[in-house]
């Protein structure tokens, strides 16, 4: 009988466990538009941090205020993979992107699905989904025009 509650109660740990551990990482269905949004601003900072790094980027309004966006990127370890380092991007630095803008309408865009990032001043493509696996986005690349 102790064998049997004993038993039992391993095999709850793991159910509790593994219940845990699959829901750490959440979807997104529903959270951002299937629309790509185009933004060019100027680099606050980076931030190379799991599970997604964050760019925070100052992005102009039509009224020429800046709008301070975050930007959710590829987690630190898969951007070391590309070459990304923290000189990569810095404070100051131009950039345009495309990517999936929140439903809510925040100045918050994640770079995870047929998404593109390029440097403002040369039109360097630093980074796209899919980069590292040979596919390439739907969306065109980026051209430095504003």
């Amino acid at each position: 009988m102790i064998v049997r509650s004993a038993n039992a109660c391993i095999v709850g740990a793991i159910l509790l466990l593994t219940f845990s551990v699959a829901s750490a990482h959440h979807g997104d269905a529903g959270r951002y538009d299937e629309a790509i949004t185009r933004i060019s601003g100027t680099v606050v900072a980076l931030q190379l941090i799991n599970p997604h790094s964050i760019i925070i980027v100052d992005v102009p309004d039509e009224s020429g205020q800046a709008v301070r966006w975050q930007v959710e990127i590829s987690n630190a370890t898969g951007l070391s993979r590309i070459g990304w380092t923290r000189e990569t991007l810095r404070p100051g630095d131009p950039v345009t992107m495309a990517g999936r803008a929140v439903k809510s309408g925040a100045p918050y865009i994640n770079l995870s699905e047929n998404s593109r990032l390029a440097r403002g001043d040369t039109c360097e493509e630093l980074f796209h989904s899919g980069l590292g696996s040979g596919r390439e986005p739907d969306y065109p690349p980026l051209s430095c025009e504003q």
